[in-house]
C-alpha cells in the first residue's frame, strides 16, 4: 500500500476510531477523533519526509565522495603517465577542451592529446568542489591542477590553473567524464614578433 493511500484511508476510516472507542472507551466525539487522527497523520508524514531527506543527503554525500575518489584515481593515472588508464575515464562521446588548442572530440584525438601531454609533463590535479544534479546522473567537478613540463627550448615550465569536468552516469551505472576543460592561472606570454627580412 502506498503511503499516500495509507494516510488517506487512515484519516477517513471510522474503523480505527470505533476500535479505539470500543477498547479504551475514549469518549471522544467524531470531530475530535478526526482532528486527532489528522494531526497524527501529519506528524507521521513529516517524519517520513525528514527521513527521506536525510537518506537523500546521505546518498548525495556518498556520490560526491565516490566522484572525488574517481577523480583522484584519474589524477594518479595521469601522474603515472598511464595513457590508456587516463583516457579510460572519458565517456565515448567526451569533449576535451585544452587551453590554446582545438577541442578533442574522438577517443583517438583524446588519446593523442594525453600521449603528447604525458610524454614530457608531470601533472596532478585535486578536486575542490563536487556538485551533483538533482537527477543524480550528472555532476560537475572543479578544482586546481599543477603541471611541470619542458618547453620547446628545453626550459622547465611550471603551470598551475583550474579545471571543470562534467561527469555522466553511464547505462551500466559507472561514471565517466563527458566534458573536460582547463586553463592556466598564469598570464599568457606574448610571442616574440617575427623578424623582418
Amino acid at each position: 500500500m502506498k503511503i499516500d493511500n495509507f494516510f488517506s484511508e487512515l484519516v477517513t476510516s471510522n474503523w480505527v476510531w470505533k476500535n479505539i472507542d470500543a477498547t479504551f472507551d475514549s469518549g471522544l466525539d467524531g470531530a475530535m477523533k478526526t482532528k486527532s487522527l489528522s494531526l497524527l497523520s501529519w506528524i507521521a508524514l513529516l517524519s517520513f519526509t525528514f527521513v527521506g531527506a536525510a537518506a537523500a543527503a546521505d546518498t548525495k554525500s556518498a556520490l560526491e565522495k565516490a566522484l572525488r575518489d574517481l577523480d583522484d584515481q584519474w589524477s594518479a593515472a595521469a601522474g603515472a603517465k598511464d595513457v590508456d588508464k587516463t583516457v579510460s575515464f572519458y565517456s565515448d562521446d567526451a569533449i576535451v577542451m585544452p587551453p590554446n588548442a582545438a577541442s578533442a572530440t574522438t577517443k583517438e584525438a583524446i588519446r593523442a592529446l594525453w600521449k603528447d601531454l604525458l610524454t614530457d609533463a608531470k601533472i596532478s590535479w585535486k578536486t575542490k568542489e563536487v556538485e551533483v544534479a538533482q537527477s543524480g546522473d550528472l555532476a560537475c567537478l572543479s578544482g586546481t591542477y599543477e603541471v611541470t613540463l619542458n618547453d620547446p627550448t628545453g626550459k622547465t615550465v611550471n603551470d598551475r590553473g583550474k579545471y571543470l569536468e562534467v561527469w555522466k552516469r553511464q547505462a551500466d551505472g559507472s561514471w565517466k567524464c563527458g566534458v573536460d576543460i582547463w586553463n592556466s592561472d598564469l598570464a599568457a606570454t606574448a610571442s616574440a614578433p617575427a623578424e623582418k627580412k
